[in-house]
């Protein structure tokens, strides 16, 4: 009996995940006809088949939530730092790096003090804010692109969501350390730097640690680049470790990924073969997630939810100003510059885990505002950043507008 139940269990764990699998195909073709983010539309299947809706995810499903979203995270993670190489921050220059690190830290200052101003726990308004800081490149990426045009605002703008996220991750690192520090009793200023800096040194210890053998020696099994095998085997040694020595495994993971991108000289593209497969760990990740959602919260945190979308505007605008103005930057095209940076994506919701699950109490608070705001941001955000571009030479309207102009002329 016992063995024909265990079999019936894993009979409809393969079938969940081949059919959540094909939902997460369906979520990218509709996203892309109606413009509503992949996310948003992943996080609301999970709430229509989990706990919330139907019911309907076998518990085999369910239980793996916390390794998957462990795993997901960290290939983001990898792939994020795989980015900041020494030859791309060069390329982006200094105004790139003053105006990324200001917003993100902004943010950060902003929502979590603004948070604990309307009696927010510190703990949550911490953890809030080291999430505000999070971004969505893939959807600036795509508003610039649909704008066209050329020029160093839209240069700046694509350069500084290229390094966005891991300035990000640093924030909210800090931010968690000092949350749990708090939460912990060990309140003095103190306590707190110490407690942020184990995070940030053991992070980027195991994240070197990890990251300079794997830079030497992966990627000879097959020339020119590492083998899947080879990628997967050092991400997840690097967050195991992380996790075992209870730090970040997001930094972690975003160091060793940043040390294999400008170390393995002998690989041509590093982190191709993570961003080739952690698509199916990220659909069931951002399916999951809304499958743990509390929807009956949401109705309890709406000040809070509007709080932190205004305070987060008020950073992003703030901390353009004056990582422009440390830039040497006009102040108007700071601005815009930091109201640009408004579309916040699922490394936000994966933030979010990530605090509630270091702050139980705070889960209710953490979770609900977290997704609420992440797909207001994701659905108005896209239409601020095209805002905040200059608008483009429009030559035909000119040249038509001449035409109608001399046709009156000869007319008359």
């Amino acid at each position: 009996m016992n063995a024909m139940e265990g079999i019936e269990g894993l009979d409809g764990a393969l079938l969940a995940l081949g059919v959540l699998l094909l939902l997460g195909l369906a979520a990218d073709a509709l996203g892309a006809r109606t413009r509503v983010p992949r996310v948003t539309l992943l996080v609301l299947l999970g709430v229509t088949l989990g706990p919330p809706g139907f019911d309907l995810l076998p518990d085999e499903i369910t239980r793996w939530y916390e390794f998957l979203s462990a795993a997901a995270l960290s290939m983001v993670a990898f792939v994020l730092g795989g980015g900041m190489t020494a030859e791309r921050l060069r390329a982006h220059g200094r105004e790139i790096l003053w105006v990324s690190a200001a917003v993100a830290a902004a943010s950060a200052v902003f929502v979590a003090g603004g948070l604990v101003l309307i009696g927010l726990s510190t703990t949550a308004a911490l953890a809030l804010g080291g999430i505000a800081t999070a971004t969505d490149p893939a959807a600036t990426r795509d508003v610039v692109a649909r704008a066209g045009g050329k020029g160093p605002f839209r240069d700046r703008l694509l350069g500084i969501v290229a390094v966005d996220d891991a300035w990000g991750l640093i924030a909210f690192g800090v931010m968690l350390a000092a949350a749990e520090t708090l939460a912990g009793g060990g309140g003095g200023a103190e306590g707190v730097a110490g407690a942020i800096a184990r995070e940030l040194f053991g992070a980027v210890a195991i994240g070197l640690g990890v990251g300079l053998p794997a830079a030497l020696l992966t990627g000879r099994l097959k020339p020119g680049e590492p083998t899947r095998l080879e990628a997967l085997g050092v991400v997840f040694l690097c967050a195991g470790l992380a996790v075992r020595f209870d730090v970040s495994f997001l930094l972690a993971g975003m160091t060793a990924g940043a040390v294999v991108a400008n170390f393995a000289s002998h690989h041509e593209r590093p982190v191709h073969e993570i961003e080739g497969v952690e698509g199916p760990f990220l659909v069931l990740f951002f399916v999951l997630a809304g499958a743990s959602l509390d929807v009956s919260a949401l109705g309890e945190v709406w000040t809070p939810c509007l709080a932190f979308i205004g305070l987060r505007l008020a950073g992003r605008a703030f901390g353009g100003l004056a990582g422009g103005l440390a830039a040497g930057l006009p102040p108007r095209e700071g601005l815009r510059t930091g109201a640009a940076l408004t579309p916040q994506a699922g490394v936000a919701l994966g933030m979010a885990l990530v605090a509630a699950g270091a702050f139980p109490e705070a889960r209710d608070v953490i979770i609900p505002v977290t997704v609420a705001t992440t797909v207001a941001f994701e659905l108005a955000g896209p239409a601020l950043t095209a805002w905040m571009l200059p608008r483009s030479p429009r030559k035909r309207r000119s040249s038509l507008r001449a035409g109608d102009s001399g046709g009156r002329g000869r007319g008359a």
